[in-house]
């Protein structure tokens, strides 16, 4: 048998190498350190950040260009829930009509029907900081035109749908750019923890926008849109400052509506997002009607009215900021596939039960959790889809969200009025608890689960 070499020998061999055998220098003084060096950059480049992990609202929060963002954009939303919430109140206060509320929110968010699948193309195209940064100019600009119109003291009615409409129109374009953006500014593994932050952004703005247009009410509602149309610049400040790569298509000959029909098909083609935008839509249509039918449910049915309904208004939003950071903490990087089989029948239960209810005291603890698994929904959802979703299709896709969860909202709103006006609040609410309940049965996002994803059957034109 051959003896051992030295490499195979056991450690008393290895000791047998004399000095010669030893290198005389190192040509490179760091490299004996490299691999260590090399570890450490691991960790601190990584998200295993100690006590954070990946998919965490902390984890979110360590990229200072998200962090600048996310601030601008909260601080703007806080001007919008305070324009808002006084803006639905105004036009329940001028015409006592839900018919009435039901088309003003339907000018405000309506045009996400059409509007957003442009911007969704328009985010796929071109510079998506520069399409946030003029539509919020516009936005601001027709904002102090709402004010000065306010400042009549009895505006009319049809100005008031005209000029939310022109509001509208701006958001639809802008939206797809704003969820399209997020990507950009963290890690791909902390993406859930910046849409929880996102949406416990939103809601927190729910609460304090509300709160602070009742502080500054006696000041008269001229002045709150005003406030709002200064909250603007913030927006465009943040957005304008991030430092984000942005590489324009190579089929820059194709055109807008191939792109548009192409980000169609992505989402029919993916069993995931399909189900993610079905959930969704029906969702939005039919169980979404009391958020802005919130003033005449709160006025014939809870006996609140005045500055007592922006208290109800922020209690709702409180819960949905809570559903939100639940996501980013507690569910923070875990899969959130299963999450709508437990907020869909919660809601539904939720929704059923302020309907009966004619305690102003319970109907706050009852719309707080209404708010929590609503956006314990909505955020576990919108994380999925823009996980699911590649780069270069996500500004079309997120048109189709905005079609779906804030497009028909506002349909169901106006669509719900006249009834409500007949019948009353509680029918319809109960409905909106069935079909929640209903969805229950396709509430499973486990892609293992789901059909297998269909390929294109015809190709898209040149």
């Amino acid at each position: 048998m051959n003896p051992p070499s030295p490499i195979t020998a056991t450690p008393t061999a290895r000791h047998e190498l004399s000095g010669d055998d030893l290198p005389t220098e190192v040509k490179d003084p760091t490299a004996l350190a490299e691999p260590t060096l090399r570890l450490r950059r691991r960790r601190r480049s990584s998200g295993d950040r100690i006590g954070r992990r990946h998919g965490t609202v902390g984890a979110a929060l360590s990229h200072q260009a998200f962090r600048r963002v996310a601030a601008g954009a909260f601080a703007s939303n806080i001007g919008t829930w305070m324009q808002n919430v006084t803006l639905i109140a105004l036009a329940n206060q001028l015409t006592h009509s839900g018919a009435f509320v039901g088309l003003v929110s339907f000018a405000q968010l309506g045009p996400m029907l059409l509007a957003s699948p442009v911007g969704g193309v328009l985010a796929d195209r071109f510079d998506r900081r520069h399409i946030i940064m003029a539509g919020s100019a516009v936005q601001g600009s027709l904002s102090v035109v709402l004010a000065i119109v306010a400042w009549n003291g009895n505006p009319p009615p049809w100005a008031l749908v005209l000029i939310v409409l022109g509001i509208g129109m701006a958001n639809a374009l802008i939206a797809p750019s704003n969820g399209a953006l997020l990507p950009h500014l963290v890690d791909r593994r902390d993406l859930s923890g910046a849409v929880a932050v996102n949406s416990a952004a939103m809601n927190g703005s729910r609460v304090l926008g509300p709160l602070l247009a009742a502080l500054v009410s006696s000041l008269g509602t001229g002045w709150i849109f005003m406030i709002n149309a200064g909250t603007y610049v913030f927006v465009i400040a943040a957005v304008g400052a991030a430092k984000v790569a942005f590489a324009p298509p190579t089929d820059g000959a194709v055109g807008p509506w191939a792109r548009f029909r192409e980000g169609l098909d992505t989402a029919r083609e993916d069993p995931v997002l399909r189900r993610v935008l079905g959930i969704v839509s029906l969702f939005s249509l039919c169980s979404l009607v009391f958020i802005y039918q919130l003033p005449g449910l709160a006025e014939n049915q809870l006996g609140i009215t005045g500055s007592a309904f922006y208290r109800l208004f922020a209690a709702f939003g409180l819960g949905a900021a809570g559903g939100a950071i639940l996501l980013g903490t507690v569910l923070g990087g875990r899969p959130l596939h299963r999450v709508p089989l437990f907020a869909l029948p919660a809601f539904a239960v939720t929704l059923a039960a302020f309907a009966f209810t004619h305690d102003p005291v319970a109907a706050h603890f009852i719309i707080f959790a209404l708010g929590f698994f609503y956006f314990t929904l909505v955020t576990a959802l919108s994380t999925t889809l823009q996980e699911e979703v590649d780069d270069e299709h996500r500004g079309r896709v997120m048109g189709l969200w905005m079609i779906a969860w804030a497009g028909l909202v506002p349909v169901g709103s106006l669509l719900a009025g006249p009834v409500i006006d007949k019948v009353g609040g509680t029918p319809v609410l109960l409905f909106g608890a069935v079909v929640a309940l209903a969805l229950t049965k396709v509430g499973n996002l486990d892609r293992n689960q789901l059909p297998e994803r269909r390929p294109l059957t015809r190709p898209l034109p040149n």
